[in-house]
């Protein structure tokens, strides 16, 4: 039997050239020395898996996993997705396989166990892909597909210039987060290699691609988000030298016990509570101060963050950085521009200011008054005053606030899930929006919604939906669950959006926990398919 190759060091990985879509070669890492390469058909840009994941761009590897990281296209629901290749990097000089198929198992297998793992600092795993159960080239042991995190990779991020401390601290906060969750769910993210981390357009870090290595441990989380910290600091990786290299990343400077040095060393204004993290991340763990959790380090930047949120007020310490157009402290004098949206809200709260105190003033001014003159007192003539506003006879509807809202989408991946709360978040100027559709519904899929979710049953009278999107058409209904099957819902109203403001009787509703409001028709010209709400309003039934 032949002996298990450990994974090669990075003495020995070849340097990665970067993105690209050509052919990547068969072999990530020299076999021992005899070895036999096998017959190999390779992934190259356009390798199609399970007849729907078409590979597009490399974007990254792993030699020390036997992985590539891809950009690719699901082609049945023509949307994005991230995949990642575990390769059969070579055979003995016997012809068998020197235990990379036992390594590639042991990580296929730990990522059906995470199948169920979710979190926004974390790519959410939509398949695995086996040998046994799909046509995969015979050199390719095992495929995650994971959402794709749009963005930017870790060393695109930091090549235009040093980010603030304090961007780079809530940048780590949710990847902090999913580390801690992974953790006590038993499983581990890899984040301490640099090609796994993408940083979204709003600024969050996240790990982008599954399957780590089988011997990563929480510790190496740990260590890899304290390297994650360097990196947005001082654009240098405190891991791996060959890493930092295939990522293009310049590597850490150390000191003389070969510990990366502080990232205060590296630039101006990091604050002593962001040093102490990538120190205690970084150094050795029997050091005084090392940090052991990704807890801790959750917790210790939440510390940061909340501290900056206080003293906003006051000038930033100067760290380098200039100054961005939207920042309240400019350099020089200068202003940012005015954001017509809070121009208008300060606009409407002076107004409405304006007209309190003009009442409270008449209010006093007539007491005043009266206190002064005198008269007859008025004759008060019993029954009906002919001129007063009709009262409306009945019970009325009362508002109601919802607690949350989900997107609902059995058949994808929710259109901005994240922003799914803004429905029911009272501010008209926020919206939850989806994705564009080059096809009607149902032609690509049944349809999709939200679900808004109350504190206990209520029994609603009816609902305003604020929208720009005219000739939406929506179904409003009952849901026992938020995640139940749409069979398992009951249709108590439906309605074609105006360009603004649409009223929705709910003559038939019983009470209810949970709506969903399920958009059957989409609207916008062909090819840019969508719907927007900007906010839910509800109407308890009177009684």
């Amino acid at each position: 039997m032949s002996e298990l190759v450990s994974p090669p060091s990075d003495a020995a990985l070849p340097q990665d050239p970067g993105p690209d879509t050509q052919p990547s070669t068969s072999p990530v890492v020299p076999a021992q020395a005899g070895a036999v390469e096998p017959r190999t058909t390779g992934t190259t840009a356009g390798t199609v898996f399970a007849g729907r994941y078409r590979l597009t761009t490399r974007v990254g590897t792993d030699p020390a996993a036997g992985a590539e990281f891809w950009q690719a296209v699901d082609t049945v629901l023509r949307r994005d997705v991230a995949v990642t290749v575990l390769r059969r990097l070579g055979l003995d000089s016997a012809g068998a396989d020197p235990g990379w198929s036992d390594r590639a198992e042991e990580m296929v297998s730990r990522a059906l166990r995470s199948g169920s793992f979710e979190h926004r600092g974390c790519a959410r795993l939509l398949d695995v892909l086996t040998p046994d159960a799909a046509a995969l080239p015979n050199d390719v042991l095992g495929v995650a597909v994971t959402e794709w995190v749009p963005g930017r990779s870790l060393a695109e991020a930091v090549s235009a210039g040093l980010l603030r401390p304090l961007t780079a601290a809530r940048a780590l906060v949710p990847l902090a987060g999913a580390a801690e969750a992974a953790h006590v769910h038993g499983l581990v993210l890899g984040c301490d290699h640099p090609q796994r981390i993408r940083i979204t357009p709003d600024g969050r870090a996240q790990v982008g691609f599954a399957m780590p290595r089988p011997e990563t441990t929480p510790a190496d989380d740990v260590r890899g988000l304290g390297a994650v910290l360097y990196a947005l600091l001082t654009a240098q990786w405190p891991l791996s030298r060959s890493d930092a290299a295939r990522a293009g990343l310049d590597s850490a400077r150390r000191d003389a016990t070969d510990v990366p040095v502080p990232p205060s060393t590296q630039r101006p204004g990091v604050p002593v509570e962001l040093d102490t993290i990538a120190a205690g991340t970084l150094g050795p763990e029997t050091a005084t101060g090392h940090v052991h959790t990704a807890a801790s380090v959750r917790a210790l930047l939440d510390q940061v963050v909340e501290e900056d949120d206080r003293i906003a007020l006051f000038p930033p310490v100067r760290d380098g950085v200039p100054a961005e157009p939207g920042d309240v402290w400019q350099e020089g004098g200068k202003r940012p521009a005015a954001d017509p949206r809070r121009r208008r809200k300060l606009a409407l709260g002076l107004v409405a200011l304006g007209v309190a105190v003009v009442a409270v003033l008449g209010f006093v001014g007539s007491h005043v008054v009266s206190m002064f003159t005198t008269g007859n007192p008025a004759i008060v003539v019993p029954g009906p005053v002919a001129n007063a506003d009709p009262q409306p006879s009945g019970p009325q509807p009362a508002g109601v606030r919802p607690l949350d809202a989900e997107v609902y989408d059995k058949a994808g991946d929710g259109d901005n899930r994240d922003q799914a709360s803004r429905v029911v978040d009272r501010d008209p100027n926020s919206a939850w929006r989806t994705a564009d559709y080059k096809q009607q519904f149902p032609a690509f899929k049944p349809g999709i919604g939200v679900v808004v979710s109350f504190e206990s049953a209520v029994q609603l009278a009816d609902l305003t939906i604020d929208s720009p999107s005219a000739g939406t058409v929506v179904e409003i209904r009952s849901i026992p669950s938020v995640d139940a099957p749409i069979e398992q819902t009951t249709v108590i109203g439906s309605a074609t959006l105006r360009a603004d403001a649409t009223q929705i009787a709910l003559p038939n509703s019983q009470p209810v926990t949970h709506v969903l409001v399920w958009i059957t028709k989409l609207s916008g010209p062909g090819g840019e398919l969508n719907a927007q709400i900007n906010e839910i309003t509800f109407h308890r039934a009177g009684g």
